[in-house]
């Protein structure tokens, strides 16, 4: 491994960082060598301990190394075992890594800390008049919202970039009017990796904690502990989060995400939250439960997914919640168990707009229903069409209070089932 020196310019300050370059790949036959392209070696950067090209146990430092493959064209930065605090949004670009040593490395969240407006913050505005300011540090990631404008896309992510007195200063513009009497809040809930308008990434190996004891919620479309957004090509592999108080994996307005190996525990929210127009998803091998609302939430126009060999148990809600366009999705070999509510959920949307043509096979579905409430292992509302249900175990065990394998609304049309294992209650219900 060779090492050279380079330089990286990071919030206005020339760094010096030591960029490792790992070798280069044989090259294919029939391609002339470096007579246009030059050959690179792919860049390396270490965070993380004495060794390490950036010693410190910081999102600071983790972000210094992003930059600096960044500034080389992409590469990967490798963590170093240790507990990362994070104060900011470690943000990723196109064609880079960022690979842990697996869950000895992890990235735990701050301390959190939240305070008024004392001035509006209208729309457009980069900066805010706060009432303490004492808990932010210039670098920190931050949201804000209102009593009126705090769900959705309706908050407003940002970092700080310098802080005056009580007034702070941001780099993201403000997406609403937030009114100081309507409890506008500025607070440091924030993502912990972010990957935005980007492609070609990779995330793997690590374990987040989310502190969510300290922590506000923050909303899967604006954040979560691995959150995505205007992305395509991305991959995320061996990525535990746990403690996020808000969803624990959110992907929204993206292309070929793949999801896999990961688990989502006790976290504030949803587990796994692919929506807003996120077409082609694999989302394979993973677990989640636990958490306060659904295992794994389709939002909105869910589109050509594969959910292959998932696990979701114990959330305080649904197991998959499926509704708003979510068409055209694979649901094989999952095991969906023990959940508050029903096993798969379909929600009450109008023809135009159901979940249709989505597919299930050889999952299993059991012992749902665990709070008392009346649930079933397949509940199918709304005007959804098309749905095929064929080769699943669905059963009670007397475990929960699951009272049927296939409820399907009255509504719903062209529900396909064959060849399920049924047993503990009745098989189908129709409204």
């Amino acid at each position: 491994m060779n090492k050279r020196v380079g330089m990286v310019l990071v919030g206005g300050c020339l760094l010096l960082v030591t960029l490792s370059f790992t070798g280069v790949l044989a090259q294919p036959a029939g391609e002339v060598d470096a007579l246009v392209t030059p050959k690179r070696a792919e860049v390396l950067v270490t965070v993380g301990g004495a060794s390490a090209d950036l010693p410190a146990y910081t999102s600071r430092a983790i972000q210094l190394a992003v930059e600096a493959v960044r500034s080389q064209g992409g590469g990967t930065v490798r963590l170093n075992p240790g507990t990362f605090e994070v104060s900011a949004p470690i943000r990723l670009y196109s064609n880079m890594a960022l690979e842990g040593s697996g869950p000895e490395t992890v990235l735990r969240k701050t301390e959190g800390f939240r305070t008024s407006f004392v001035i509006d913050a209208d729309w457009g505005m980069i900066k805010a008049t706060v009432q303490d300011s004492a808990g932010f540090r210039v670098g920190d990631g931050i949201q804000l919202y209102d009593d009126a404008n705090n769900q959705g896309w309706e908050v407003t992510t940002a970092v700080i970039t310098d802080i005056d007195g009580n007034v702070i200063y941001f780099d993201n513009p403000t997406v609403n009017d937030y009114i100081a009497s309507k409890n506008g809040t500025v607070s440091n809930s924030i993502s912990i990796v972010s990957v935005v308008d980007a492609e070609n990434v990779r995330i793997a190996r690590l374990l987040v904690d989310g502190n969510k004891e300290t922590n506000d919620y923050i909303n899967g479309c604006r954040g979560g502990g691995i959150y995505i957004h205007k992305s395509r090509n991305c991959e995320v592999d061996e990525v535990h989060v746990r403690n996020f108080n808000g969803d624990s994996f959110s992907w929204q307005v993206t292309e070929n995400i793949t999801v896999r190996n990961s688990e989502a525990s006790y976290g504030g929210g949803l587990g796994f939250h692919p929506g807003t127009g996120s077409d082609r998803s694999v989302v394979e091998g993973n677990t989640s439960h636990h958490n306060k609302e659904d295992g794994f939430f389709l939002c909105w126009r869910v589109q050509n997914g594969v959910f292959r060999d998932n696990v979701s148990y114990a959330n305080q809600r649904y197991g998959i919640s499926i509704g708003h366009k979510d068409t055209d999705n694979l649901f094989v070999g999952n095991h969906i168990y023990e959940n508050a509510r029903h096993g798969i959920y379909f929600r009450d949307e109008n023809e135009q707009n159901g979940g249709h043509r989505n597919t299930f096979r050889q999952n299993i579905v059991e012992n749902n229903g665990t709070t008392g409430i009346e649930a079933y292992g397949f509940y199918i509302g709304g005007n959804t069409n098309d749905i095929v249900i064929e080769g699943n175990t669905i059963q009670s065990t007397g475990k929960g209070t699951q009272v049927g394998a296939i409820y399907i609304g009255s509504n719903a049309k062209r529900t396909v089932t064959g060849e399920n294992t049924i047993a503990g209650h009745p098989g189908m219900v129709k409204e």
